[in-house]
Formats: structure tokens, C-alpha cells, sequence
């Protein structure tokens, strides 16, 4: 490496912060336990609020799922280059001010997608416009400005591995958090019994727990805030020297480590999104209790806690991508098990049992993921000598929510494949038996497809195993000491 680029990449610790610590990491959690205040509540309610309580078509959010991806490749990048670019004042923290602004809109904007006084309007276009508008202020403005800086962030709370790897355990533990908050709490009280008897999601109700969940999103946020510290300050390159965002980008693209990663996202996206978003579907339809979700989510949930010490211990001793694919390839078989058991609806409970294993499986790769990225952002350094982290988690956080929206609108379309009836469940009404199996065919078969093609990217196209990591440390290294190494690990 020349002079030039050993020097755009020098970074130091602030000596003046405090040293990294456990306020850190349950700092760092706490972001994301805001994020998924909003994130999750989406991912497990929104369709099912639109198709359920306003009466919208299911092929109709799943074309805004799809639609607003296109938009986020757009806003996540652009909001990654502007985070790499925009100047931060001499002990200005580059990452940390974001939250501070964003904070509030981004609850705000969730609140606002679950407002259930538009069921009333006579407007089926007027349901759609709002729908749509709400949903774009939340997810392609605010959501991605808040989660861009925060997901970046963990490259300058610490230069050392190892505290990186934690920090993305207790991010994910933040996320289990809400998640258990959400799926277990939540649906003991949106959900409740009609008069004919039928499990329904009550639209006041939902209105009120998205406000909740929006005020709870803000104090997290300050929590983050308040108890994170950014350590590592990037020297800025003198004018000139800095290679231009077309290049930039076109060293990114050709990462392959950030390449095989984002096409493991998106198929893990997709399946388990898709899987999330037939959730409520499955027990208000096929099991006949939408309450039993609440069982369901904290059978899944709280054995993954365990993760916060295995889940390092596993990536350390295997390596991270080893652990991740065997785990993704147990949890697609036992999902796909569940199918060709045909359980009845009188066997939630085995359902249940078997959903919790394939989601213990998925959590441990879960939990190791953001490592990953850091992996990622590493070997970027390596081969171009700029780490553009913003930049690099923001092409993997589209990736996330191009997954996102394959998964919203494979979910609406496939509703619409199995006769889906929208009047039907607006009204109260039981779908039909070729609707009640379609669902339980549905919510095992695609994710458990899915999780064993993550299992397969995993094992074999993507490049940073266990090895290949030490390689780059080590090479990273010896660039600070001014020594030489070969700079491409993976040759």
C-alpha cells in the first residue's frame, strides 16, 4: 500500500473518552430496542392492520413493500454518503447527532400508520394514499435516517474485535428485547373475540399500542444516546485526496465479502420476514386464537438470551460464518419437519415447540450478524485503504429491506394465490379450508426453503471464514506498524 492510503486510514482512539465498557454495550442495546419499536411493530402488524381492520387488497401493501424498496436504494445510500461526507466539528461525535434529531420523527412517524379511524373512510383510494404516505415518512425518511448512523456506529465505539462482536450480541439482544415486548405482550391486547366468536385485531386497540410503542422508542433512543461513546475519530483526508463517491461506490459494489453477505441477508430476510408476516395469520386463522401468538413469541424468545454468552463463544471457537450456516440449515429442516408432520389445529402446541427451535437457530446467526459487517467494513480497509462504514452498512441495510419488501409482497401475493378473502376477515368471517391449509403450507415451506439457502451462501460463496478474519487483523496491523503484508486475505 502507498503512503496516501496507509494515511487515509488512520484512525486513533480519543483518549479523552471514558474506556469502553458495559455501559457501551447496554447503551448500544438500547438503540436497538427503539429501532425495533417501530422495525418490529411493522414487520408483525402492518399488513395484517391494513388487510384486517382498514380493508386494503393484501397484493396492494405488498406493491408498496416493493415500491418503497426501490426508493430506500436511493435514500439509505444517499443517507450513508452523506454520513461519511458531512463534516463533524473538532470533539463532535459523527454518529451520535443523528439520533438526537431523529429520535422523535421517526416515533412520530410510526404512531402515524396506525391511526384506525381511517377503516371509516368511504375512500378506498384515500385508505391507500395514507397508507402509503405514512409509510414512506417512516420507513424511506426517518427510519433511514436513524438507523444508518446507529448501525455505523459500532466501527468507532471500539478498534478491538472483540468488542465488536459484543456490541452486535447486545444489539440483537435489544432487538430479542422488543421483540418479546411486541409479540408477547402486544398481541394479548390488540387481539380479541367477536361476537360470532372469531378471533379478530381490534383497530383502537392497535392505535394505542403503536403510541405506546413510539414513546417507549424515544426513551431507548436517549438511553443510546446518553451512555455510548465514539472513540475512533477518522482523520479527514486533505481536499483532493479523497476518492470520489463514483468510485467509492464502485469499490464497494465489488466487495465480495459485502456481496455473498447481502445476498445471505436477503434470502434470511426473506424467509423469516415472510414467516413473521404469516404469524398472525397462522393463529387467527389455522389455530383459531390469535393469542396463542403471545405464547408462541416468548417460547422463541427467551431461550435466546442464553446467546448474550454462547453466541461469542460459538463465533470465536468456529468461526462466525461456520456457526451461522449450521445453524440456518437446522432451522430450514425443522421448519420444513413441521410441514410434512401435517399437525391439525388442535396441535398448536407442537407447532409452537417446533417454531421455537427454527427461531433459536436463526437467532444464533442473528446475534453474530452486525460482526459480520465490521468483518465486511475491515476487508474494505484492506483492499482500498477507506473504510466508508456508513456507506457499507447502508448497502447492506437496503439489501435488509429489499428483503424486507420480497417478503411483503410475496406475502400479500401469496394470500392472493391461496383465496385469501379480505371481506371475509374484515366481517369477522372463517376463510375457507383450501385458505386454512394454504396458510399452514405457506408459513413452514417458504422460510424453511430460505433458511437452508442461507445455509448454503454461507458455506460456500461467502469468503470471510474464521481464517480469513485473523488474516485481515493481521494485516490491518502490521499497515499501522508501517510493515507490509499481503493485502488480500482471501488470495
Amino acid at each position: 500500500m502507498t503512503n496516501g492510503v496507509a494515511e487515509s486510514v488512520a484512525q486513533q482512539p480519543d483518549s479523552a473518552k471514558r474506556p469502553f465498557g458495559m455501559r457501551d454495550k447496554i447503551g448500544y442495546m438500547f438503540g436497538d430496542f427503539g429501532n425495533d419499536f417501530t422495525f418490529i411493530l411493522q414487520m408483525m402488524f402492518f399488513m395484517l392492520f391494513y388487510t384486517n381492520v382498514v380493508g386494503i387488497q393484501p397484493g396492494h401493501v405488498g406493491l408498496l413493500f416493493l415500491v418503497a424498496r426501490l426508493v430506500d436504494g436511493f435514500t439509505d445510500v444517499g443517507m450513508g454518503i452523506l454520513v461519511d461526507r458531512l463534516p463533524v466539528k473538532p470533539g463532535g461525535d459523527k454518529f451520535k447527532r443523528w439520533i438526537k434529531y431523529i429520535a422523535i420523527p421517526v416515533a412520530v412517524a410510526s404512531a402515524l400508520m396506525y391511526m384506525s379511524f381511517v377503516a371509516d373512510w368511504e375512500s378506498y383510494t384515500l385508505k391507500v394514499v395514507y397508507m402509503a404516505a405514512t409509510y414512506f415518512l417512516w420507513g424511506s425518511v426517518t427510519y433511514t435516517a436513524i438507523n444508518i448512523p446507529y448501525g455505523s456506529m459500532a466501527s468507532v465505539i471500539s478498534a478491538d474485535p472483540d468488542h465488536r462482536a459484543q456490541l452486535s450480541v447486545f444489539r440483537s439482544t435489544g432487538a430479542n428485547l422488543a421483540m418479546l415486548v411486541i409479540s408477547s405482550v402486544l398481541p394479548l391486547f390488540v387481539y380479541t373475540t367477536n361476537a360470532e366468536g372469531v378471533s379478530v385485531l381490534d383497530g383502537p386497540r392497535m392505535t394505542i399500542a403503536a403510541s405506546i410503542c413510539a414513546v417507549l422508542a424515544v426513551v431507548c433512543y436517549a438511553l443510546c444516546y446518553l451512555n455510548v461513546e465514539e472513540r475512533i475519530e477518522s482523520k479527514p483526508q486533505p481536499k483532493g485526496e479523497g476518492a470520489g463517491i463514483g468510485k467509492m461506490l464502485a469499490s464497494i459494489t465489488t466487495n465480495k465479502a459485502l456481496l455473498t453477505l447481502i445476498l445471505a441477508a436477503l434470502v434470511l430476510l426473506l424467509g423469516n420476514l415472510f414467516l413473521s408476516g404469516m404469524l398472525g395469520y397462522t393463529f387467527l386463522t389455522y389455530f383459531g386464537n390469535g393469542k396463542l401468538q403471545s405464547l408462541a413469541q416468548m417460547a422463541s424468545l427467551l431461550p435466546t438470551f442464553a446467546l448474550i454468552l454462547l453466541a461469542p463463544w460459538l463465533g470465536k471457537r468456529f468461526g462466525k460464518a461456520e456457526t451461522g450456516a449450521v445453524a440456518m440449515v437446522i432451522g430450514g429442516a425443522i421448519l420444513l419437519s413441521a410441514y410434512f408432520l401435517h399437525l391439525d389445529q388442535n396441535q398448536a402446541i407442537v407447532w409452537i415447540v417446533l417454531y421455537s427451535l427454527a427461531q433459536f437457530t436463526v437467532a444464533i446467526f442473528n446475534f453474530l450478524v452486525w460482526a459480520f459487517i465490521t468483518d465486511v467494513i475491515d476487508y474494505q480497509d484492506v483492499r482500498t485503504g477507506q473504510r466508508d462504514d456508513a456507506t457499507v452498512y447502508a448497502l447492506y441495510s437496503w439489501a435488509r429491506k429489499v428483503g424486507q419488501a420480497l417478503a411483503g409482497g410475496l406475502t400479500g401475493a401469496a394470500l392472493g394465490w391461496i383465496g385469501f378473502s379480505v371481506e371475509a376477515a374484515k366481517a369477522g368471517q372463517q376463510q375457507s379450508e383450501e385458505v386454512i391449509s394454504g396458510i399452514y403450507m405457506l408459513v413452514n415451506v417458504v422460510p424453511g426453503v430460505c433458511f437452508i439457502l442461507v445455509g448454503v451462501v454461507l458455506f460456500f460463496l461467502y469468503p470471510l471464514k474464521k481464517a480469513a478474519i485473523a488474516k485481515n487483523v493481521e494485516i490491518l496491523a502490521a499497515r499501522r506498524a508501517g510493515t507490509s503484508l499481503a493485502d488480500d486475505p482471501l488470495k
